[in-house]
């Protein structure tokens, strides 16, 4: 695969998002080539990355000017407390302005990082290096950050664009099954809420793309970022069209927060379950056709994804999950919105219900049965 350079144009600013295997080696040129040059880096690195991988990058960065953090990427790592490390080390160590902070790892740590880089001395450098499949389509683009509350999942943080976005596809070898199904799921949602012709690409070559075949794996990444990135730069602040990237995400969040993000669901899977709920909700509102409900099922089993919200949930859980719902930061009353589908490629935005709608909803169509 050749490798490809995208670039987002924000309302502030502007980069680049380079897609390729074996590009994190070509650093030094890459750095050059976008002026990015910086007298010290302090690199916050998900601690699960093998060090073997990363050895040829360390070499590539003078001593003296690097400091490494390694972080313990997870859910409840994602937090105050983690940034508030990030920033004491940034300040104990002098960082300027004019400095970087560098993210290597999933959305977890690229959240997390950005969110410190945001924040300290109101905004320094940020790279963002995605290692996972689902970073790579979805959280390195766009300049969401954001950490988790007991309240809730992402309820603080803000809009911070990075420098530059490299996405190396030779991470996603690394990568244990469960990871890649994460990210597909976000590849999926792409295309479910925006492009008809891309989902029946998806549904044409599910196993091919799963098992990172090439050239369907490359294929997939960058027509899911093109998908992104034309919906982001349309809406970066998220007022109107951007919000249909959280199709089925406000349930994801609230089964995520009721399970104390647990490993016994990851966020792909949640998200996983959240679009399933969200079309479920679509057909029985009379929105989704039933022929077009169930393509989109019998793709997720046919992957072998998660399917079944009773396998996690039972009706003793509803409370709790309306609680996160309502806590969710697109809410702007009482009521909760919620992102539906009309067909594959139209999005239904800002749809509300009530506490006590949905509560009759989740216990008669998703706890007490089989989702489908």
């Amino acid at each position: 695969m050749k490798k490809i350079n995208l670039k987002i144009k924000g309302t502030k600013k502007n980069y680049p998002i380079i897609i390729g295997p074996n590009i994190i080696s070509n650093f030094s040129k890459i750095s050059k080539k976008y002026n990015l040059k910086f007298k010290r880096y302090l690199f916050v690195i998900d601690n699960k990355i093998p060090k073997k991988t990363l050895s040829k990058f360390y070499r590539l960065i003078n001593d003296n000017k690097k400091i490494i953090y390694y972080f313990e990427a997870s859910e409840k790592n994602k937090s105050q407390k983690n940034v508030d490390k990030i920033l004491d080390i940034l300040l104990k160590k002098n960082f300027s302005r004019n400095d970087c902070l560098v993210a290597i790892g999933g959305g977890i740590t690229g959240d997390t990082t950005a969110f410190a880089a945001s924040i300290f001395k109101r905004g320094i450098n940020f790279i963002n290096i995605p290692t996972t499949l689902l970073s790579q389509v979805d959280s390195s683009i766009g300049g969401k950050t954001g950490i988790n509350t007991k309240q809730g999942k992402n309820l603080i943080g803000s809009f911070y664009q990075p420098r530059i976005v490299i996405s190396d596809t030779n991470f996603l070898k690394t990568l244990p099954k469960r990871e890649i199904i994460c990210g597909y799921a976000e590849i999926l949602k792409h295309s479910i809420i925006s492009n008809k012709k891309f989902y029946k690409y998806l549904d044409k070559n599910l196993n091919n793309i799963l098992n990172l075949k090439s050239p369907f794996i490359e294929k997939s990444i960058i027509e899911s970022c093109k998908i992104k990135k034309m919906i982001v730069e349309k809406d970066e602040l998220e007022t109107n069209l951007r919000k249909s990237l959280n199709f089925g995400h406000t349930f994801a969040h609230a089964f995520e927060a009721t399970l104390k993000y647990s490993k016994k669901l990851n966020h792909g899977e949640a998200v996983i379950l959240g679009m399933l709920t969200a079309l479920k909700l679509s057909l029985k509102k009379k929105l989704l056709n039933k022929s077009s409900y169930n393509s989109i099922v019998n793709h997720f089993k046919d992957s072998r994804l998660p399917n079944q919200i009773s396998n996690f949930f039972s009706s003793k859980d509803i409370k709790e999950i309306l609680k996160y719902m309502s806590n969710d930061k697109k809410n702007k009353s009482n009521m909760i919105n919620l992102i539906l589908l009309k067909k594959i490629g139209t999005p239904l935005i800002n749809k509300q219900f009530s506490k006590n709608s949905l509560n009759l909803f989740l216990k008669s169509e998703l706890i007490d049965k089989n989702l489908n």
